[in-house]
Parts: structure tokens; C-alpha cells; sequence
């Protein structure tokens, strides 16, 4: 189910209703129930995938507490890892290794092969199947204490809010939630409506406008021009922030009318002034979660310079394998790890405010790019046709036609981006609060202009959320 379908419009209201008329102890089973209607709607045999991963991180947090000896307890959070893993890597990257090692066959015989097809990948899979492996380590670890209730540990793999997108939580952090008992607070509502009616602004106004203009430049980059590949990398930036942090806003938002707090998974990240704090900023959910259970089982900071160094490369690696089974997002990884570091070792004390801005926001562009890009030799045209700096005016006209993207579509999409910036720099400085009259006529102005804008340039196709193929 999308958060931006008729679907989802009628099933939370009915859900939430039924939540706050329910007794607390019984809440817990609807929102179960929900979660997995919510998922199922989808694709129901999926569904399985989900209460499989469920009840081996719960079968195996029993084990890790009924152990004591360090063997035994290494082999039971190694079956989580390996079965969760296992079938993320089945459905994710069976097909992309399978085809590379059949081509490296074909590339030293005479025979050629059939291609393997790619399975149809489970929505959510990255997300729900690290959100539960995390539990097993951290029970492992003895950071936690295992859950015996299998019912509402089910409700911490699934809740339905951040299971197919995240933010990926941690059990310390919503397990609590599911066991508290909650009285509804109208006043955290109002927030919670602005979060989900600037998330919907984002995805459905800005991200699913932009999209028009950049899917059809990335799905074909040969019949376009330098001037086209540019600003596709420029519009994809603000894109892909808007898809994925509308759809985070949208889940905790969400959450909130149900009493639960979900972690903050984006600060700003498009105002970074260095890669450095980008990352600060950036997919926070994600990028604590690599931290926490693979830079630091990989040892960390704790190990001479260069083995640092070198986690820290293969966290970025690793990270860019988890995202697509797709060489480009190598190369994204490749370039991220490399200008981390240069960064960390040769720039650490360098602090150049606004110039820092432009370089991130060039280096982000051209990065990301390889994050859509279709192939590599796609990518590489791309990279070839913008640094040729052809300014073909001509050429651009052409491919505003062909896109059916007219220079008044042209300008909306730069005051929406433009108006998004303003916003979150207008957040990242905190004006609108500065004193209470600037603050009561700035936030119902931009309520109810986000409000007037979703209905008058909203994209109503039911577009999918970008991270859905994650």
C-alpha cells in the first residue's frame, strides 16, 4: 500500500479510529493485524518473507538469553545474520552475480548463456530484515534484553508506518512504545498533521513533478544534450530528498497520531557544507545503523590509521552494494569512500562556509547520478557530454519538446525547488520562531498554501516512493 493512494486515505482513519476505541492491551493486536494488511496489500505472499524473518530473530533472541557460553551465542546471532542476509541477497543480487559469472564464462568460451531474470523484489526487504537482525546483535551484545512477547516483538518487525521505507528503528527505542500504555493527545496531532502535509507536499508536488522531467533524460541520456544531463542531476538531487524524506515525514507523522515517536531520519542534508556532515544529516536511520553494527564490528576507530581508513571504505561499499544490484551504485560508493576520506584526512580543519556548500551540492549532483543512472556506459555519457560544456541552447529546446517540458513546466519546477530551500533555511535558522507574532502568521500561511499546492500541482498518479526497490 502507498502512503499517496486512495487506498491508504481511508484504511488510516478507519485504523486509527479503531486503535483509540480499542482498550490499551488489545491495541497492539490491530495494529499487528494492520501492519500486515498494510504490507500484504501488496503483494499476500510476501507476507510470508515477513513472518519468516519475524520468527527466526524471535526463536534466536530466546537462544542468545538462555545461553551462556560465547560459542554458542556466536552461532545463533550467525544464523539471524546469515538468514536474513540470505534472502535479501537471494532476491536482491541471486540474478546480478549469477549474469556477471556468466558473462566472465562467456567472455573466455564460445558459449553463450541465457540471462538469469531478477526476481520480483519484496517491498521493504532492506528495511524490516536489518531492523530485526539489529535486535539479535543487540541481544547478542547484552545492550538489550530479549523480548518473550512474540506478538508484539512481530508488531516491532512490521509497524506499518516505517516497515516498507523506515526509518529503520532500533528495539531500544520503539519496543518501549509498544508496551506503554497510551492515552490519545490531540495536541501532538497538530504537529503530526504538519509533518504528514509536508511530506505529501514533497513527495506528491515537488518529487513527482521533477520526476517528469528527469525520468525521461536518465532513460534514454543519448538524445539529450549537456545542458538536459545536467540539470536531470541537479533535479534528481532534490528528487530523491524529497521522495524519500516526504516518505519519512509521512511515517513519523503518522506514528505520532498513534502515541509512537519514530527516530528523525533527515536533518537538512541539502544545506551540508561538507560530505563529512552530510552524512551527519543524511538517511540518519540508515547510516547509525551501519555504524553501529558494521563499522564497529569491523573495529571501528579502534585499529591503526590506516585500518580505520580502510572500515570506513568498506562501509561506504558495502552501503552501496545494499542499495541496487547495479555496478553505477558501485561507482556511488566508490566516490563517496574516496572523498570521505580525502575529507577526514586532508581537509579536516578546512572550513569555507559557502563555498563548502557549492562544493557538496556539485559533488552530491554528480555522485547521485550514478545512483539513477541506468548502466555504466549511460552514466559515462552523462559524465562525458556535461564536462565537454557544450551550452547548445538549440539542442536544449529540443529536449524540452521531446520531454514535453515547456519552459512554464521548466520554471515551476525551479520556484518549487527554490521554495523548498527558503523553507529549510528558514528551519535551519530558526526564523520562524523567533517571536510568537512572526511565528503565528508564518505557519498558517505555509500550511495553507502546502495544503492549496498539493490539490493545484500534486501529481496524482500513485507514483511509487524511490526507495520502494531498496
Amino acid at each position: 500500500m502507498l502512503f499517496n493512494s486512495i487506498h491508504f486515505l481511508y484504511f488510516l482513519p478507519i485504523v486509527l479510529l479503531a486503535y483509540w476505541l480499542l482498550k490499551d492491551q488489545l491495541r497492539w493486536i490491530l495494529l499487528l493485524a494492520a501492519s500486515y494488511y498494510f504490507y500484504m496489500s501488496w503483494e499476500p505472499i510476501y507476507g510470508l518473507l515477513l513472518m519468516g524473518s519475524t520468527l527466526v530473530d524471535y526463536w534466536c533472541g530466546l537462544q542468545l538469553a538462555s545461553s551462556k557460553k560465547d560459542n554458542i551465542r556466536k552461532r545463533w546471532v550467525t544464523l539471524s545474520s546469515i538468514t536474513n542476509l540470505g534472502v535479501f541477497f537471494t532476491y536482491k543480487y541471486l540474478a546480478f552475480f549469477g549474469n556477471a559469472a556468466l558473462d566472465a564464462v562467456s567472455a573466455v568460451s564460445d558459449q553463450q548463456f541465457d540471462i538469469i531474470e531478477a526476481m520480483i523484489l519484496p517491498i521493504g526487504i532492506s528495511f524490516y530484515t536489518f531492523q530485526s537482525m539489529s535486535y539479535t546483535i543487540d541481544v547478542y551484545r547484552k545492550e538489550v534484553e530479549m523480548e518473550r512477547h512474540l506478538g508484539k516483538f512481530a508488531l516491532f518487525v512490521s509497524f506499518f508506518p516505517q516497515l516498507v521505507a523506515g526509518p529503520v528503528e532500533r528495539f531500544k527505542n520503539l519496543m518501549p512504545q509498544i508496551h506503554r500504555d497510551k492515552s490519545i493527545d490531540i495536541e501532538t496531532w497538530i504537529p503530526a498533521f504538519r509533518l504528514i502535509l509536508w511530506g505529501f507536499f514533497k513527495k506528491v508536488v515537488i518529487a513527482d513533478r521533477l520526476a517528469l522531467f528527469v525520468d525521461p533524460i536518465f532513460a534514454d541520456v543519448s538524445e539529450f544534450g549537456a545542458i538536459s544531463h545536467a540539470l536531470a542531476g541537479v533535479f534528481f538531487v532534490v528528487q530523491v530528498y524529497c521522495d524519500f524524506s516526504g516518505y519519512s515525514d509521512i511515517a513519523i507523522g503518522t506514528a505520532k497520531l498513534f502515541g509512537f515517536d519514530l527516530m528523525l531520519n533527515w536533518r537538512r542534508p541539502l544545506l551540508s557544507k561538507s560530505l563529512v556532515e552530510f552524512w551527519q544529516r543524511n538517511h540518519i536511520s540508515l547510516t547509525t545503523w551501519f555504524r553501529e553494527y558494521l563499522y564497529i564490528s569491523l573495529g571501528g576507530s579502534r585499529c591503526s590509521k590506516n585500518r580505520w581508513l580502510l572500515n570506513i571504505f568498506l562501509v561506504f561499499i558495502i552501503s552501496s552494494v545494499w542499495h541496487g544490484s547495479n555496478w553505477t551504485f558501485m561507482v556511488w560508493g566508490l566516490m563517496h569512500g574516496v572523498v570521505y576520506i580525502m575529507e577526514i584526512t586532508l581537509f579536516k580543519n578546512v572550513k569555507i562556509p559557502w563555498l563548502g556548500w557549492f562544493y557538496l551540492f556539485g559533488f552530491h549532483t554528480i555522485s547521485l547520478m550514478a545512483f539513477r543512472a541506468n548502466s555504466v556506459s549511460d552514466l559515462m555519457l552523462m559524465y562525458e557530454s556535461i564536462c565537454s560544456f557544450n551550452i547548445d541552447i538549440a539542442q536544449f529546446k529540443t529536449d524540452l519538446l521531446t520531454i514535453n517540458s515547456f519552459g512554464l513546466v521548466l520554471l515551476v519546477n525551479v520556484l518549487l525547488i527554490a521554495f523548498l530551500f527558503t523553507k529549510e533555511l528558514i528551519e535551519e535558522h530558526g526564523i520562524g520562531s523567533l517571536n510568537v507574532k512572526t511565528s503565528s502568521v508564518y505557519r498558517p500561511t505555509l500550511y495553507i498554501a502546502l495544503f492549496v499546492g498539493i490539490f493545484v500541482f500534486g501529481e496524482f498518479s500513485e507514483n511509487e516512493f524511490f526507495y520502494f526497490q531498496f
